[in-house]
């Protein structure tokens, strides 16, 4: 067995230790999925899905290639790890995407390429205290009236699902 000394990169995570945070980080990830994608010089944006947007299934457009839809998708639900805030984005359309939800996609990257630097801060704790929040939609999805629902946990101010 070798000791290696702190853990720096796992699973394309970057882990940044110090002493009092622990911060984790998927730039070189995100880096990868972009350039894949051509976008890697794509203007970045500050939101990851636009306000109010809602699934249009059959809308009478282009189906896309759904092999490479599926392999992005995977790739940011991947990303999800290190950026919360584009679970609901990513989340929504795998059925028949089309042309509108592949804008969709390009948009949720565009925000991804505006937010590199970020990533998630774990700070040691003092005392422990759990705090939760949930919310749903109950029935938004237009055309099947699918609700969508999300929760968050917190232990203390550190994001853990």
């Amino acid at each position: 067995m070798s000791d290696f000394g702190l853990l720096s990169y796992y699973l394309g995570i970057e882990v940044r230790q110090s002493s009092e945070p622990i911060t984790l980080c998927q730039a070189g990830y995100a880096r990868k999925i972009l350039e894949k994608l051509g976008m890697g010089e794509c203007n970045p944006c500050s939101i990851p899905m636009e306000p109010r947007m809602m699934s249009k299934h059959g809308n009478g457009e282009p189906a896309v290639d759904k092999t490479l839809y599926r392999s992005v998708i995977g790739s940011l639900r991947y990303l999800v790890n290190t950026w919360p805030d584009i679970a609901y984005s990513v989340g929504r359309y795998m059925e028949a995407p089309t042309t509108s939800h592949l804008t969709t996609i390009k948009q949720i990257l565009r925000y991804v390429k505006g937010t590199l630097s970020f990533g998630c801060v774990y700070k040691k704790l003092s005392n422990v205290e759990l705090v939760g929040f949930n919310d749903s939609d109950m029935a938004g999805d237009i055309d099947d009236r699918k609700s969508s629902t999300g929760v968050l946990f917190y232990l203390r101010v550190n994001p853990i699902t």
